[in-house]
């Protein structure tokens, strides 16, 4: 098979054609540099005096390693502040075993450079760490110093101290912190090693509770509040990591669903004795530690608690002198309590809090006690992120979205007092995915904004959203690497259809280039389309957005040009619909999303200009599991698939993810069993391609093979494509990317494309 430049692709005699004058975009362009997306900057922070911006930026050569950038506000100029590769001096990165997994938790498996950086509280100094060890930047000298040599272990999740006197780190399970006055570290805690950690969190934390830290600096700089956790109950999984050049024979606790998880505790270190004071978590041991705060002036620390089946969480103050306890608040639900970040601890003891006990997620704002004092989101508003509170002007930002168009996501600025309730300001109004960082006076905002076909603009504005400048205008223009493959461009078209009972899903299609709908089906039966259904299926993901995506949306676009009509459908049980929609697959993962998704392919089947006998399903992780399900269940009316990464049996995966929608275990064996692939495998008849890392840590390689035997058993034919050293992502390299995604595209183009007349 080759992509010809006019635009042809020949696969087994049959021809699409394409837009004559327009470029069709190749797959190697897609994971090759510079970047289709643009230079778009990532990580935006306001210097705390909101005179200048800080940003990462990628470069030209290579988009995914990243340099720290710095532009003045008033005049815009932009200038290079730390250059990855010189502070490397021409050394290749080595990381440690652990900085590996946690940037596969932070997807960042791919991203090398400065990932991410800090300001000291007075805007004078920026905090990043490089290779293992960890740099001060002063921006008055415009010079870098070392803190920390990688050669005394590798320093992970760093941070200035609240006043900006001390830097502390985590090294070899371990606590650490260094003065910056006179730079000598000094180790905190001592007890961690093997089983123990401290100031660390576990890999359910990490993985599924998007929680990245295990301590937290008091305002006032007197204490640390830190975990210890003990993984030595925790299954022991015995594993191979099979890569180019060599087998690691791996020991990895890993807690599957219905087993013991890590014994987790709480405790406030003193700067000046040193001492830990551990305090008492609650009768439960087995529980989840989801967040810790502090208030504003030292005097409590608040966490909360999350109960093993994850149907109640509580908001629990600390007093930091006498260690008293009191519940501030309990969130209860029938199924699961979604966790969030958009607790703001106040000055006057008050605090905003996000709930979905009337199904969207609404903004409260509550007592100190934790009583309701009011609602300060309005009807209809689904409540995603608090972006910034200023109590002085009473004023809050948070993105969210509407009735009128939950596939985009919108600024709005709210007021903090009880009489102004129910109203929002929206700084945003153009479709698509909108972000924003707020300045610490809440007097300018960075915007970051996308449509399906507008990569990331970048761009300064007031207060009222009125644009002050461009950072970033990423114009679409012959300068643009995306130039050449414009006029190939397909714009989504959205729609939605009915579940079975009712339910609005939503949906979206691309065409491919001079799609035909006028086909006779009687007679023109050979020009219908093959369907390519791209899915993730599963809850906390919303596929179909008005975004640009630089991954699976250029990807679908160059399947949309090699003749697909590429579809997707988000089913009952994804993203940012309410939490009625989400509950609706509590406890028979497997069931509802296939139902739904098998709706799409129905309707899809009714279309004139479909061919029927060539639809296909492609999805990973999540959407892989649901792929192998779909094709399980209804081979008679998919004719291929592509599963990547796929969980093939519920207790094979962590206890966090899988209990929070399927229940324990011991409380849903039906459950699990009608949701384990193998239970349907006889039905498996389509033609299969299964691909997976064989140094996967998260959706372990026991997946697929369990698959496989099943397969082999039942001598169905399928074919396999596994990635020594390749993990959930499968993105170590732009090689191992475009390898993949090669792999994906041809198997469908062979199974799916129509035959040769």
């Amino acid at each position: 098979m080759r992509l010809l430049r006019a635009g042809v692709l020949l696969v087994a005699g049959f021809c699409w054609s394409s837009t004559m004058n327009a470029e069709n975009l190749p797959l190697e362009r897609i994971f090759s540099d510079p970047s289709l997306s643009g230079s778009a900057p990532r990580a935006l922070r306001f210097a705390p005096d909101g005179k200048s911006v800080t940003f990462l930026r990628g470069k030209a050569e290579r988009s995914e390693q990243l340099d720290l950038w710095l532009m003045d506000v008033a005049s815009g100029r932009e200038s290079l502040l730390v250059d990855s590769n010189a502070l490397l001096d021409g050394r290749a990165e080595q990381l440690s075993e652990e900085e590996k997994a946690r940037r596969e938790r932070l997807r960042l498996g791919s991203f090398s450079g400065i990932l991410d950086y800090q300001f000291s509280a007075d805007g004078k100094q920026l905090l990043f760490p490089l290779n293992g060890a960890l740099f001060v930047y002063a921006l008055g000298s415009r010079t870098s110093k070392q803190l920390t040599k990688v050669e005394d272990g590798f320093a992970t999740d760093p941070k200035f101290s609240p006043k900006g006197n001390f830097v502390s780190f985590v090294r070899a399970q371990n606590l650490w912190l260094v003065a910056l006055e006179d730079g000598k570290p000094r180790q905190l805690t001592r007890e961690g090693g093997g089983s123990i950690s401290l100031g660390m969190a576990e890999f359910v934390a990490q993985e599924e509770m998007d929680r990245l830290t295990g301590y937290w600096w008091s305002p006032d700089e007197t204490q640390i509040a830190l975990t210890r956790f003990d993984e030595s109950k925790v299954p022991l999984q015995k594993r191979m990591e099979i890569y180019a050049d060599r087998t690691d024979f791996m020991e990895q606790r890993y807690p599957f669903a219905g087993t013991t998880n890590v014994t987790i505790g709480l405790g406030l270190l003193s700067l000046d004795s040193g001492k830990t004071r551990w305090f008492d978590l609650g009768k439960d041991a087995d529980i989840y530690l989801a967040r810790v705060d502090w208030r504003p002036d030292s005097s409590a620390l608040v966490w909360q608690r999350q109960n093993r089946d994850q149907r109640e969480l509580d908001l629990i103050e600390v007093n930091a002198k006498d260690l008293s306890t009191r519940v501030l608040l309990t969130e209860r639900s029938k199924t699961w309590v979604n966790l969030h970040n958009n607790l703001r601890l106040l000055k006057d003891g008050s605090f905003l809090w996000s709930s979905e006990s009337a199904d969207l997620e609404r903004l409260e704002w509550r007592r100190a006690d934790g009583a309701l004092a009011s609602v300060l989101s309005p009807p209809g508003m689904l409540v995603e992120s608090v972006l910034s509170v200023n109590e002085q002007s009473k004023r809050i930002y948070l993105s969210g979205s509407m009735p009128d168009d939950r596939l985009s996501r919108h600024v709005y600025a709210l007021e903090l007092r009880p009489k102004a309730s129910g109203k929002a300001l929206a700084i945003t109004r153009q479709a698509g995915m909108n972000d924003a960082v707020v300045a610490t006076g809440s007097n300018a905002l960075l915007l970051t904004y996308s449509n399906p076909s507008q990569p990331p603009q970048v761009s300064l504005h007031d207060r009222s959203g009125k644009r002050i400048r461009w950072i970033e205008e990423n114009r679409l223009d012959s300068k643009h690497p995306y130039f050449p493959y414009l006029d190939a461009h397909q714009a989504p078209e959205f729609g939605s259809l009915r579940a079975e009972d009712g339910t609005e899903l939503m949906t979206r299609m691309i065409k491919p280039p001079n799609f035909n709908p006028n086909v006779d089906p009687n007679v023109d039966s050979g020009k219908r389309y093959p369907v390519l259904v791209y899915q993730y299926a599963g809850p906390h993901v919303q596929v179909v957005q008005r975004q640009w995506d630089a991954r699976w949306g250029l990807f679908l676009q160059h399947m949309a040009q090699q003749g697909f009509v590429v579809y997707s459908l988000d089913n009952r049980g994804s993203a940012r619909r309410g939490k009625a929609f989400e509950d609706a697959l509590y406890r028979r993962m497997g069931e509802l999303e296939v139902r739904d998704q098998m709706q799409g392919i129905a309707w899809l089947a009714q279309q004139p200009w479909v061919d029927r006998k060539r639809i296909g399903v492609f999805g990973w992780s999540y959407g892989g599991y649901i792929t192998l399900a779909m094709l399980a269940k209804h081979s008679d009316q998919i004719a291929a698939g592509v599963s990547v990464a796929p969980v093939s049996d519920w207790h094979l995966y962590d206890t966090h993810y899988t209990e929070r929608y399927m229940d324990l275990p011991a409380r849903n064996e039906a459950g699990y069993k009608a949701g384990d692939v193998l239970t349907h495998i006889d039905g498996l008849t389509s033609k299969l391609l299964l691909i997976h890392g064989m140094a996967d840590d998260n959706v372990l390689f026991s997946h697929a093979t369990r698959v496989m035997a099943a397969l082999q058993e039942r001598e169905r034919d399928f074919r396999l494509m596994t990635y020594p050293g390749g993990k959930h992502g499968i993105n170590s390299s732009p090689e191992q990317r475009r390898h993949v995604f090669r792999q994906i595209r041809d198997y469908l183009v062979e199974t799916l494309a129509p035959e040769k007349p």
